[in-house]
């Protein structure tokens, strides 16, 4: 038994979930054009991560996915405050620096998906949040 197959079978129902919920984000975005080169980003040393990367023309995306259940207390994408923004906005620079893209024109969008009876139900948030609005934490 590989130890990808092992850490799928100890996941979590919420982590079981969320993999459902970005395998979701990845092909309904795939099929709206954006062409995604990145999941599951983590910049080195970093438990933080970016769910998926992509371009949507000359742009580079950074996307964070957040999935709920049939019936959240709140919607996914409210789970993205403040401080996770701080957290993404930091992972993207370090993988524009990386990826040598630091003068490309960047987009925060999040993807909100509801697992329901009836299937995923999902809603693209483009420009969800702008690296500008967000300072830089001081060390």
């Amino acid at each position: 038994m590989s130890l990808a197959t092992l850490r799928r079978q100890t996941l979590s129902p919420d982590a079981m979930l969320g993999r459902q919920g970005e395998e979701a984000a990845y092909w309904y975005l795939r099929q709206r054009g954006l062409i995604l080169v990145e999941r599951n980003y983590r910049p080195e040393g970093s438990h933080e991560e970016i769910d998926l990367i992509g371009w949507d023309g000359d742009t580079l995306v950074f996307v964070e996915v957040k999935t709920r259940g049939p019936d959240p207390t709140r919607l996914p994408e409210a789970a993205v405050d403040r401080e996770k923004e701080r957290h993404l906005i930091a992972a993207a620079r370090d993988y524009r620096r990386r990826a040598h893209r630091l003068s490309s024109a960047v987009r925060f969008d999040i993807v909100s998906v509801l697992a329901t009876p009836t299937g995923m139900k999902i809603e693209h948030f483009r420009d969800a949040f702008r690296e500008s609005a967000v300072p830089e934490r001081k060390s």
